[in-house]
């Protein structure tokens, strides 16, 4: 399917260019590395969807800051202090669940406006909507931190978001691919998935049986997000890493790197998307 897309591919210089960013917590620092490989080629996405930590990328990108900024962020403890609460332990199962003031808080300090409108790219936030039962795409209106809370909200470890009657968590639980959110504006779509299909080794432990269920169900519904992605990239920090190797975030920032690198090597059709 992938090798038939390329096959036909065309581009115009005035064809909008998406980027769909995947959940994966700790694995998703690979999408700053595909960020900084996209920018190297002169490539330049205008439109961006994203699950969970894709979310988080996706919106400060938008909101204009480089790759390069985002990893001293994280170097100099400001964004790193986002993924510290994310970090799973058994604290979480006596102090209950926490709440979002810490990353909403971020992002209104970094992105002031706090509104879809005023960020310099589009953004499209992917979101579950626990009392419909169904994702939902967000790009549009104000209160930007709290849509990207929800989207980042892991259950069992956030607190769910309500608005009005409905209550909203972790984009990625529904969609971790959420493409669909750019079918409408964009021409050409690039995919970036940090949770590829990995096959178990061994699943003697209760936590190795949830962690590949619940990759299980992030690859089977992100099939269509990643059917409509014309090309999908997939840095492979999953083979070493895992959803909560925060401390690992250099190394996984450099899987991105690479694999996008190579990838944009081996696709030289993507060059058609230079700006």
């Amino acid at each position: 399917m992938q090798f038939i897309k390329n096959l036909f591919f065309t581009s115009s210089r005035n064809e909008v260019l998406g980027l769909c960013l995947s959940g994966g917590a700790a694995l998703g620092f690979a999408h700053i590395g595909v960020l900084q490989a996209l920018e190297d080629h002169g490539i330049f996405p205008e439109h961006v969807t994203g699950s969970s930590m894709g979310a988080i990328i996706g919106t400060l990108y938008c909101a204009g800051y480089s790759p390069a900024e985002m990893m001293l962020m994280i170097k100099n403890d400001k964004l790193y202090k986002i993924t510290k609460l994310m970090h799973f332990h058994p604290g979480f199962l006596k102090s209950g669940l926490i709440d979002h003031e810490i990353l909403r808080s971020l992002i209104k300090e970094l992105i002031p406006h706090n509104s879809f409108g005023q960020l310099k790219k589009r953004m499209h936030i992917c979101v579950s909507n626990l009392s419909k039962g169904e994702w939902e795409i967000i790009h549009e209106g104000e209160n930007l931190d709290m849509w990207v809370a929800a989207s980042a909200s892991i259950p069992g470890i956030f607190e769910a978001i309500k608005l009005d009657d409905n209550f909203y968590v972790d984009g990625g639980l529904l969609n971790n691919v959420p493409a669909q959110g750019l079918e409408e504006y964009c021409q050409t779509i690039i995919g970036v998935n940090v949770i590829p299909l990995k096959t178990p080794e061994t699943l003697h432990k209760p936590m190795d049986t949830l962690a590949h269920s619940v990759r299980a169900m992030q690859h089977q519904n992100s099939k269509e997000g990643r059917e409509m992605c014309r090309f999908l990239i997939e840095p492979n920090a999953i083979e070493k890493h895992n959803e909560f190797s925060f401390d690992a975030y250099q190394e996984i920032y450099q899987y991105g790197y690479s694999t996008a690198t190579k990838y944009i090597v081996e696709n030289p059709e993507m060059m058609r998307l230079k700006k």
